[in-house]
């Protein structure tokens, strides 16, 4: 009996036939995401196509009568409502919480599932995942243009801050889709066969050279300290051999572009700015709104309210933002910057507890199913992927939160780590059997981290 025979087959119901046609929606709504803002309302392009998604996933659901998703991966991804439901309905600012309940179910409970019920196995998973690639490389492209001409954000006094598309209103947005970008393109240049092409593994590690300038100028030290951490989390699971072999023998990138930026980010690091005093200062606030509503907190999107009574003489009102076409304008500090801190003080420890142990869950699981890759047929390239955006972001929330155009993009980042972590094992396992020669067997199952990930002891049993 062949591998091929012996797998079991991915259950392919009415359900994921139809669902599946949703798939070359995602690379529009990546592309939204990249849309330059539309006014000054909050809702942007990408919400009200990921929105749709969601929904539409939501009517074939109930039209269908099926239940794609496992107990387990309705439980991780269903954990959040428990605190978001809690301080909304607890809330005394009604308003305010409905826009928050719907803001936080659809970022972290409804389009990561609508993810994992789209993506049907690793080839749609890659898809995804080479879009993020590709976006992230235009808007880095932009954003080192904007610092050669002098034409980005605002950054101590001149306007040479990278943001891409995404305009001073949206600092992070370029810093969070080229992390992303150069996240995967690590991953994908370390998952690669063997055997596989030249090309495909000059294509990764060529976008993640691309990817690194711009990086750096988007003057983002959250984003740095994320990204550095995954690299050696990724290279760490990828296999010492391997990861030396890619990154300096394969395809020779230079030593050269990696000092300079080192040293760059030495020397941005080196002067602190003023927005480093008010991210200190909000942080203290937030601790000090838990500890005076430390079970539920004051309610979704209450932080603003409870700021001013919190924090100290050294928090400015607001932050200025100004070029990249746009004009002078005073910022309100309407949050933390930091997701953990921000949920902590909204939705206390309910809250919390509920939404980080949801991310802890999904991480678990995702280096689980990583770790048992190979003996299992999966694709292990898409779980280095996940495992990795994973990291990112949970590094990154110690630094920033949610808002603007490119907070979609975070959702989706959970969608892709969610359908690795929990969707059914047939469906992760499909794209692997599927490839298969008819007459291979055991021994020429060959998943995409070979031998080496599994060598270095990390992965091995």
């Amino acid at each position: 009996m062949t591998v091929a025979a012996s797998l079991p087959a991915a259950r392919y119901g009415p359900l994921p036939e139809t669902v599946r046609r949703a798939l070359p929606m995602m690379p529009a709504v990546l592309a939204l995401v990249s849309a330059p803002p539309v006014g000054a309302g909050s809702v942007t392009p990408a919400d009200v196509v990921s929105v749709a998604l969601a929904v539409w996933c939501t009517v074939r659901l109930l039209r269908e009568r099926e239940r794609p998703l496992t107990p387990e991966a309705a439980l991780v991804l269903g954990a959040p409502v428990v605190g978001i439901a809690v301080a909304a309905v607890t809330s005394l600012d009604a308003d305010a919480s409905l826009l928050g309940f719907v803001r936080y179910l659809q970022l972290f409970v409804l389009v990561p599932a609508a993810m994992v019920l789209l993506l049907r196995d690793g080839r749609d998973f890659r898809l995804v995942a080479w879009v993020v690639v590709a976006l992230a490389v235009v808007q880095g492209v932009i954003g080192v243009r904007q610092y050669q001409t002098g034409t980005g954000a605002s950054y101590v006094g001149q306007n040479i801050r990278a943001v891409g598309t995404f305009g001073p209103q949206d600092v992070m947005g370029m810093a969070n889709l080229v992390s992303y970008g150069f996240v995967v393109a690590v991953a994908l240049a370390l998952a690669l066969a063997p055997r596989a092409s030249r090309r495909q593994r000059c294509t990764a590690l060529g976008a993640a050279a691309v990817l690194m300038p711009p990086l750096v100028l988007s003057f983002s030290r959250g984003a740095w300290i994320a990204t550095a951490s995954v690299c050696g989390a990724v290279l760490f699971l990828a296999g010492v051999r391997r990861a030396v072999a890619v990154l300096i023998g394969g395809f020779g990138v230079g030593s050269q572009l990696v000092a300079e930026w080192v040293d760059s980010i030495g020397r941005l690091a080196a002067g602190p700015d003023r927005s480093v005093t008010d991210r200190y200062t909000l942080w203290d606030a937030a601790l000090g709104i838990w500890r005076e509503h430390p079970v539920i907190g004051v309610g979704l999107k209450g932080f603003p309210a409870h700021r001013d009574s919190h924090a100290s003489l050294a928090l400015s009102s607001a932050s200025d933002t100004a070029g990249a076409g746009s004009g002078f304008r005073r910022q309100p500090l309407l949050s933390p910057h930091n997701m953990y801190l921000l949920v902590l003080s909204e939705q206390g420890l309910t809250g919390l507890v509920a939404l980080a142990g949801s991310w802890a869950a999904m991480l678990v699981l995702a280096l689980r199913r990583l770790v048992s890759a190979r003996p299992h047929g999966l694709d292990a390239g898409c779980g280095l992927i996940a495992v990795g955006l994973l990291v990112w972001q949970a590094v990154d929330f110690l630094y920033a939160d949610i808002g603007g155009p490119s907070t979609v993009m975070t959702a989706l980042v959970l969608g892709l780590a969610a359908w690795w972590a929990l969707a059914d094992a047939g469906s992760v396992r499909g794209s692997v059997s599927r490839a298969l020669p008819k007459s291979a067997g055991p021994a020429e199952l060959d998943p995409p981290l070979g031998h080496t990930c599994f060598e270095s002891g990390v992965l091995a049993r």
